[in-house]
């Protein structure tokens, strides 16, 4: 675990020593030490590097893989939702309000995507023209985003490149953080 997690050479060190980092890998380390059936994670990466994040994510899915360790992860990074968990469960004051897999929030909560084109003609490209098609939700010159729902996204895409000189398009789902604030909104 300690080379997974890359800290090998700090056994021996104080924990006033280390940095914050190391000291979660370290708790987590120690949390596993006896093989545990179930292991409570609250905030697993809070407060690591990037690149310790995801040394920490991958650790996580290579335990359970391995192990079959069934871990419960509290989180407010959608980072570690989106990449460690196949079933999420959305509390909203003690009440459980969605329990399934995350690609079922999207399609349940999120009735849109985001469409984003670059035009190399700014003509046709205004937000009088476009917004026939979606709500428009940035503009830069040149570059135009679209909120248009799921079922109007092909034709809507295809009407886009018959109609206007398009140098690239890209088609994305909402943020997932966007789709929970909105939950939790209502």
């Amino acid at each position: 675990m300690t080379e997974l997690l890359d800290v090998k050479d700090k056994l021996n060190v104080s924990v006033r020593e280390l940095s914050l980092g190391e000291r979660m890998k370290m708790e987590l380390i120690a949390s596993l030490l006896h093989q545990p059936k179930v292991l409570f994670l609250d905030e697993p990466t809070i407060g690591l590097d990037v690149v310790s994040q995801k040394t920490v994510r991958e650790f996580l899915r290579e335990h359970n893989a391995k192990h079959k360790t069934t871990i419960l992860l509290t989180s407010h990074y959608m980072t570690d939702i989106q990449e460690l968990c196949k079933r999420v469960i959305i509390i909203d004051h003690g009440t459980i309000f969605f329990d399934g897999p995350l690609s079922e929030i999207l399609d349940r909560f999120a009735d849109f995507k985001l469409i984003t084109i670059q035009c190399e003609g700014a003509a046709n490209c205004s937000a009088d023209h476009l917004a026939k098609y979606g709500e428009i939700v940035e503009q830069k010159p040149g570059t135009i985003q679209l909120k248009v729902k799921r079922d109007r996204v092909i034709a809507v895409c295809k009407a886009l490149l018959d109609e206007l000189p398009v140098s690239d398009i890209d088609i994305q789902e909402v943020p997932i953080e966007e789709v929970i604030r909105r939950i939790f909104a209502r």
